[in-house]
């Protein structure tokens, strides 16, 4: 996606705080969006979580090359920016950085929409007090969501190389604590409760249970049954690797067997049930599986293969386990071979 350079300027002037004053004797030149000096341009890029550093520049074409350079990211198509620009325009007009008016910021919104709408979107706010983007052509409104479909920046695509090389090290029960919990939080089920492993005899086949609560406000329970390696149909098992037929043997225990949920003091029954690979699931072993499930039950059971794991994780902005985290470069400024002072 491009922006023509004199709105790339033009926005850069908003970030930056340039249009208006604070001496303003009219409405139409007060200043309706925060100064930023070099430190706070640079705390408003941290703010976004990216690795954009003001250099000392003139602070408005700095702002726009890195404008240009967002927009320049893998998006979804013309009429859908990047998302990091979407929660950059979300940021610029939170509620809480008003000036000189009410917490909708009419006057703040106009400014930006004459900028925006030259290049055919508008922004407006929503129910939820955030502001959304939406492409005056087609109508089409970009929403900030989880999809684990979308292009990856390179900086997600650093880090699923670091969560892919976790995964090859990590026990069944970090991919289960350190990944899998924090990623299905995330992605908005609750009353998560891990069985772990120390004793087996009470998991009856879950290793965690959850539910999700629809907008309907009806909820459904949730089991998972995690394993760290392939799952294969194979006849042989390589080691590492596990069976199909007995994950599905564990997958029927899980649907079978009640769980017991605090919150409405009943027992109930799993309605679904994930079956959740750090490695790949063969379609060897996904077509077994669904041979032997009959029509009831085919829609009860789930996959979530390596892939899916890595994806949904990266775009749920979620911080890697600190054994995934990259190791920081060797300080040439730093003497090891000397002794302290």
């Amino acid at each position: 996606m491009k922006f023509k350079r004199r709105n790339l300027v033009a926005l850069a002037d908003l970030v930056v705080g340039n249009v208006g004053r604070d001496d303003a004797e009219t409405e139409d030149e007060a200043k309706y969006f925060p100064y930023r000096s070099s430190s706070r341009i640079t705390e408003f890029f941290q703010d976004l979580d990216t690795e954009y550093r003001h250099d000392g520049s003139t602070r408005r074409e700095w702002v726009a090359d890195v404008l240009d350079d967002i927009l320049a990211q893998p998006h979804e198509g013309p009429s859908h920016p990047p998302e990091l620009f979407c929660r950059l325009i979300d940021q610029l007009m939170s509620p809480a950085d008003r000036l000189n008016e009410g917490p909708d910021r009419p006057r703040a919104l106009a400014l930006l929409n004459a900028v925006l709408e030259r290049e055919g979107f508008h922004a407006f706010y929503a129910e939820d007090n955030h502001c959304y983007l939406r492409h005056m052509g087609t109508q089409s409104v970009t929403v900030l969501a989880a999809n684990p479909h979308r292009p990856f920046s390179k900086a997600e695509q650093e880090r699923r190389k670091l969560l892919a090389a976790y995964l090859d090290s990590c026990s069944e029960d970090d991919l289960i604590e350190k990944i899998l919990l924090p990623m299905f939080r995330q992605l908005g089920y609750h009353r998560i409760t891990a069985a772990g492993h120390k004793d087996k005899s009470l998991e009856y086949g879950k290793d965690v249970w959850m539910r999700y609560t629809l907008p309907t406000q009806h909820v459904l329970y949730f089991g998972l049954q995690a394993k760290k390696g392939k799952l294969d149909a194979s006849g042989v098992t390589k080691a590492g690797n596990a069976n199909m037929a007995e994950i599905h043997n564990q997958a029927l225990m899980m649907l079978a067997h009640e769980i017991f949920d605090p919150e409405v003091n009943r027992r109930v029954l799993v309605d679904h049930a994930f079956i959740v690979a750090g490695g790949e699931i063969t379609k060897s072993a996904r077509n077994w599986l669904g041979n032997a499930l009959d029509a009831s039950k085919r829609s009860q059971i789930m996959f979530l293969d390596r892939d899916d794991i890595l994806n949904l994780y990266v775009v749920s902005t979620l911080p890697l386990p600190d054994e995934a985290q990259p190791s920081s470069p060797p300080n040439p400024w730093l003497k090891t071979d000397e002794p302290p002072f």
